[in-house]
C-alpha cells in the first residue's frame, strides 16, 4: 500500500507507514472531505466536513497543536484544587493552553480549579515548545489538490503524507512536499465518504 513513494526523500520508516495506515483508516470513517494527523501510533488531529481541504487541515492542526501543547510542562505540571475531577482537570488544561483567549467570565470560573491562579503559558514558550513538534504523519481521504495544504501542513512538523494521488496536480503537490523534505507516498486508495 505504501509502496509508491512519489517525493524526492524516499525514506518512509515503518513507523510512519502504521502512522498513515492509521491516519487513512480514519479518514476512511469520517465525513469527508477528511485528513488526520498521527503520531506514535495515535490520532492527534482530525479535520472532517469541511467544504475545502486546506480547511480540513488547519482544523486538524489546531488539534494537533492542542494534543502537543498538552505536553508542555506548565501544562503537565498545573496543580489543582483537591477534590478536582479528571474531566475537570483536563477541561482546564484545554483552557490554559489558550488563556489569553478566555472572557472575563470563563476566566473568573476556571480560577475556581486552583488554590493559587497559574503562571500564564506565554505565547513566546508556547512557539519554543511547537518547535519540537516533528515527524508527524497526514493522511487524506482524497488527493492534495493543491500545495496550499502541504504549506499548512509543514507549520504542524509534517514529515510523512499517505495520499491517494490522482490530481491534475500532483506534479505542483509533491514539489511542494519536496520543498519542506516531506515524504509522499500515493498508495491509490480512495475513501472520500460523503
Amino acid at each position: 500500500m505504501f509502496q509508491n513513494v512519489v517525493s524526492k526523500n524516499k525514506e518512509y520508516p515503518d513507523s510512519a507507514v502504521i502512522d498513515g495506515i492509521l491516519a487513512t483508516i480514519c479518514a476512511k470513517y469520517t465525513q469527508s472531505n477528511s485528513v488526520g494527523f498521527s503520531k506514535g501510533g495515535q490520532m492527534v488531529g482530525v479535520g472532517a466536513g469541511q467544504q475545502s481541504r486546506v480547511d480540513c487541515v488547519k482544523l486538524a492542526g489546531s488539534k494537533l497543536r492542542i494534543w502537543f501543547l498538552r505536553q508542555h510542562p506548565k501544562v503537565r505540571g498545573l496543580t489543582f484544587k483537591k477534590g478536582i475531577k479528571r474531566v475537570e482537570r483536563l477541561n482546564a488544561r484545554l483552557q490554559y493552553i489558550d488563556e489569553n483567549e478566555m472572557t472575563g467570565p470563563e476566566r473568573k470560573a476556571w480560577l475556581q480549579y486552583f488554590d493559587q491562579p497559574p503562571k500564564t503559558l506565554t505565547e513566546q514558550e508556547k512557539k519554543d515548545f511547537l518547535k519540537d513538534l516533528a515527524g508527524v504523519t497526514l493522511a487524506s481521504d482524497a488527493f492534495f489538490p493543491f500545495r496550499d495544504n502541504i504549506d499548512v501542513a509543514a507549520k504542524f512538523g509534517v514529515k510523512y503524507i499517505a495520499q491517494p494521488g490522482g490530481s491534475t496536480r500532483d506534479a505542483d503537490v509533491t514539489s511542494a512536499a519536496d520543498e519542506y523534505g516531506m515524504v509522499m507516498v500515493h498508495h491509490g486508495i480512495r475513501v472520500f465518504h460523503h
